[in-house]
């Protein structure tokens, strides 16, 4: 067999070390000699009574825009649902599963949180995918896997409800993108009975917050508007 015979071989990920994650052993370390030293009681008072937080959060799953640390919440405070694009789907009863209508049913019927909040943020991957898709820049269709690329056409709609101007940068594009794909998450939650039936009581907040990683900035929404401002300037 010639040299030419033998197929490419495929480039081969950095071996990891056998065993739990020492990166998240430390950390665990410091929090148990520190926060949960500081606050045991209560974890335990958590624990015996159960969670009662006011707020739900739905959020990306992006490590850098993390709901807890950049609202300062402690343990108990606030129930967290975290995916691609911090996308809320409509209301659909086909069977199927689906991940964040359950936490929402769980978070409205359950716990019955007062308020929820969809929160976006700045240079979103998902939102920058579908960006490079609707502009052309990307020279192939989005997601090679088997959920990505569907999950990300729920953000078609959005396209159309932004006004596209000549000249405009990739950042701005992003921006307008990010910032109404938090308004349709927010028109899906009223398609939910549980959530539209309280909303006519005004028994429930719905809001919107966009994160700025770069500057650490909040920005949260009009409602009366739909355009985002900064609650502390």
């Amino acid at each position: 067999m010639t040299e030419q015979d033998n197929p490419p071989s495929k480039p081969r990920r950095d071996l990891i070390e056998p065993g739990f994650p020492r990166q998240l052993l430390g950390g665990y370390a410091h929090f148990r000699k520190n926060r949960l030293a500081r606050e045991r009681e209560r974890y335990e008072q958590l624990a015996e009574t159960g969670q009662k937080p006011e707020t739900m959060i739905i959020a990306c799953c992006d490590s850098r825009s993390a709901p807890e640390t950049i609202f300062g919440a402690a343990p108990g405070e606030m129930f967290v649902v975290r995916n691609v694009a911090n996308i809320m789907p409509p209301y659909e009863n086909d069977g199927d599963y689906h991940g964040t209508s359950a936490a929402l049913e769980f978070a409205v019927q359950e716990l019955r949180v007062k308020h929820i909040v969809v929160m976006g943020h700045g240079r979103c991957g998902g939102i920058s995918a579908f960006r490079k898709q609707l502009t052309g820049e990307a020279s192939q269709p989005l997601s090679p896997g088997d959920f990505i690329g569907k999950w990300i056409s729920l953000l078609e709609p959005v396209a159309n409800n932004i006004e596209r101007v000549t000249g405009e940068t990739a950042e701005e594009l992003q921006g307008k993108l990010e910032a109404e794909s938090i308004r349709q998450s927010i028109e899906h939650l009223k398609t939910f009975p549980c959530v539209s039936i309280l909303l006519e009581r005004e028994q429930i907040g719905l809001h919107g917050a966009w994160f700025d990683i770069s500057t650490g900035e909040l920005w949260t929404m009009n409602s009366e508007t739909g355009e985002f401002e900064q609650p502390f300037e």
